[in-house]
């Protein structure tokens, strides 16, 4: 809250009036002897964009082809062009696993919808940045909250494909929404912005979910220790098993970073 100001208001029904002025979150506060006028004013929220960090392994030659992309792409084509196409490939993608519960090629159908996905969601804020177009906070909110409901259609389709059981889709779902919260708080205190915990990050993902269809169409059951599993529920099971593992290792680290540096004195 900013320091009070007293100021003189006029009143057509009376005499000058002195009254003490003053902002909270952006609103402007002015309190006379007889009223209580409240002023909004306009406040410009300054936004600082988070460092993002991101050391997957093939993150040097996606940079690279992305701004190969960029450079090329017609002038008709913004951002948020790129955004609803990698939004419809994933909406696709969680479709067409469903649909393989009728028919097992349309896995192969899955693989190119990733690469769908792929292209609109990791080209849009290059093309932003490119473009010198950013939009900060539009951009961060609306990419994230595609990759929520994306990632809710896709692991829906998987859960309902018969090649993955309901209650495993779900609890990977749950992990997932889990380790993205921790990711979006990280982002807002500490202000960097992880895209990738070791070598693995959203594009790795990607390949690896695209190899995973390949063996499904060829062997969708696993045998472990004599006994037969689905081969999606052994794959979610160690997917959930590591997004916890890494949400809370992430947790404890950036807890002991903000406690050292908000030290009560």
């Amino acid at each position: 809250m900013k320091r009070a100001q007293w100021c003189v208001k006029s009143s057509v029904a009376g005499p000058p009036e002195r009254c003490k002025s003053f902002r909270i979150a952006g609103c402007q506060f002015a309190i006379g002897n007889s009223q209580f006028v409240i002023h909004h004013a306009h406040v410009t929220s300054s936004f600082k964009s988070a460092v993002r960090q991101q050391q997957s392994v093939l993150a040097p030659l996606e940079k690279r082809t992305l701004l190969w992309l960029a450079e090329r792409m017609p002038r008709w084509v913004n951002s948020d062009h790129l955004t609803l196409l990698g939004f419809a490939g994933m909406i696709a993608a969680g479709v067409s696993f469903y649909l393989a519960k009728y028919d097992a090629r349309a896995l192969f159908v899955v693989i190119v919808c990733l690469a769908i996905n792929w292209f609109g969601d990791s080209l849009d804020g290059t093309l932003a940045r490119y473009r010198q177009q950013q939009r900060p906070r539009y951009g961060f909110y609306v990419d994230h909250i595609v990759d929520a409901f994306g990632a809710l259609c896709l692991i829906s389709g998987m859960g309902l494909s018969g090649y993955m059981t309901g209650t495993i889709a779900m609890a990977l779902l749950i992990a997932y929404f889990l380790l993205s919260i921790e990711i979006y708080l990280a982002t807002y205190t500490i202000g960097v912005f992880k895209l990738s915990y070791g070598w693995w990050g959203p594009t790795e993902l990607r390949v690896m979910l695209a190899i995973g269809n390949l063996v499904l169409f060829f062997r969708p059951r696993v045998t472990i220790a004599g006994n037969r599993y689905l081969l999606c529920d052994v794959g979610a099971v160690v997917a959930i098993v590591g997004i916890v593992i890494i949400t809370i290792f992430s947790a404890i680290r950036n807890t002991a970073r903000l406690y050292d540096e908000e030290r009560i004195q």
